[in-house]
């Protein structure tokens, strides 16, 4: 029966079994964490042999290039050949960087402060730079441009993607508009893959700043759940180029959670203009990335084809994971109707939204039975959901066991504050 149905005297008879189900919970003593987006044993296990998979004999690659040694600015011809058949984009079209594609997002932006973007104004000249973001989005990117002081505006998430009648007004209207987030493929919370329209209307974007960037985090573009339920989404870069903006579009992606996380490589692919902007500041910040990790991936990986079949091992390991909270969520919540969840096909998260008012309850309460979930307001730039209502969950990194126990407390929280809420209503 949902809870909205119940008279006063059912409300607090299911309180009151729900508190003690909760006070149970409490004195279990559990110490569990579902707090980030991190892969498990198992999945860092699948990568082992990446660490044998050079020899003293195997340092040389295709074009004679010495990867011990200095030199090689945008990465070697084999990792860009691997990367680009990943983010779906022309061999020259691409840097190879370093273990992070959070790193390069920072760069990315940091030059755009203190150099601008292709000959225009520094951003840290300018009066007023706002970034548009995607919510619920990702925490990290969020940081990054608060951390350099740009404004940002909540654009709402639908089912398509970003909501893009209010991104085409904003872009079109406002100079000071310099950028959006986004992740376009399995998003970060929700799971969402941008449609077919959305990508054509992304790329025939009219925006007033000349130096505006869409900032496309392809970072699960081959991190599928199911072989027969693959989402599939257009690729920015051509679609740029078809509607007349070739460089309005940054793409990056990394094998943080293919191989290992802060041992990956990371890139950027972009328009040949851009690219050749990002590599006169690249000269001077270094004299070349790590070539003998760049070579050890494409040792291990041999091919694209042999990471799609390294990422079917993931997709078999994680896929009981989000089966088993999906499975919490419509057994004990979904008969209540007082919760909605995504069910993604791919990516790391689930998104959950929780009665308006109770997301920081909710977490609260986890926190003190034992879970720690994600920071609710994390999803919202400087950390401030306007419904308290969204939390992320991250259901790779416990074992499945301890997952099935964090389940158990994550809906009997939901429970309580959703009752709490509803008494504190009925009681008026």
């Amino acid at each position: 029966m949902k809870y909205s149905e119940m008279t006063r005297e059912q409300l607090i008879a299911e309180y009151e079994a729900v508190k003690e189900k909760y006070e149970e919970l409490q004195g279990m003593g559990l110490k569990l964490d579902m707090s980030r987006g991190k892969p498990n044993k198992e999945q860092l296990d699948l990568s082992m042999g990446m660490v044998d998979a050079l020899s003293g004999s195997d340092l040389v690659g295709e074009e004679g290039i010495d990867c011990r040694n200095y030199g090689v600015l945008d990465g070697i011809i084999e990792a860009k050949r691997l990367l680009s058949a990943m983010i779906e984009c022309p061999v020259d079209q691409i840097i190879i960087y370093g273990n992070s594609s959070l790193n390069v997002m920072y760069d990315t932006v940091a030059r755009s402060m203190t150099h601008g973007v292709m000959g225009s104004t520094p951003w840290a000249k300018l009066d007023k730079v706002k970034f548009l973001c995607p919510v619920p989005g990702y925490d990290r990117h969020f940081a990054i441009t608060e951390f350099f002081g740009i404004e940002m505006i909540n654009v709402p998430m639908t089912a398509e993607g970003p909501d893009m009648d209010m991104v085409e007004e904003l872009v079109s209207k406002d100079e000071s508009i310099k950028g959006i987030w986004c992740v376009p493929k399995y998003s970060n919370p929700s799971g969402i893959t941008y449609s077919d329209e959305t990508v054509r209307r992304f790329a025939a974007l009219k925006p007033a700043a000349k130096d505006f960037r869409i900032y496309w985090d392809n970072a699960y573009c081959i991190h599928h759940l199911y072989e027969d339920r693959q989402d599939h989404i257009l690729e920015i870069l051509h679609e740029c180029e078809k509607a007349g903006n070739p460089d309005m579009v940054f793409k990056f992606c990394s094998t943080s959670k293919v191989t290992f996380p802060g041992s990956g490589i990371a890139a950027i692919a972009a328009s040949k203009a851009n690219l050749d902007f990002i590599k006169k500041q690249l000269t001077i910040q270094t004299i070349g990335h790590d070539k003998i990790n760049q070579l050890r991936h494409v040792k291990f990986f041999g091919d694209f084809d042999g990471m799609l079949e390294h990422m079917k091992k993931h997709a078999a390991v994680i896929r009981p994971k989000f089966e088993t909270v999906l499975d919490a969520l419509d057994t004990e919540l979904a008969p209540l109707g007082i919760a909605e969840w995504t069910r993604p096909n791919g990516g790391y998260f689930i998104s959950l939204d929780t009665p308006k008012g109770c997301a920081k309850r909710v977490v609260s309460l986890c926190k003190d039975a034992g879970v720690v979930m994600t920071g609710a307001g994390a999803t919202y730039p400087y950390g401030i959901d306007p419904n308290d209502s969204n939390i992320r969950i991250a259901p790779t990194f416990p074992s499945t066991e301890e997952l099935k126990q964090a389940c158990v407390v994550l809906t009997t929280c939901v429970k309580l504050a959703g009752l709490e809420k509803l008494l504190a209503e009925t009681n008026v």
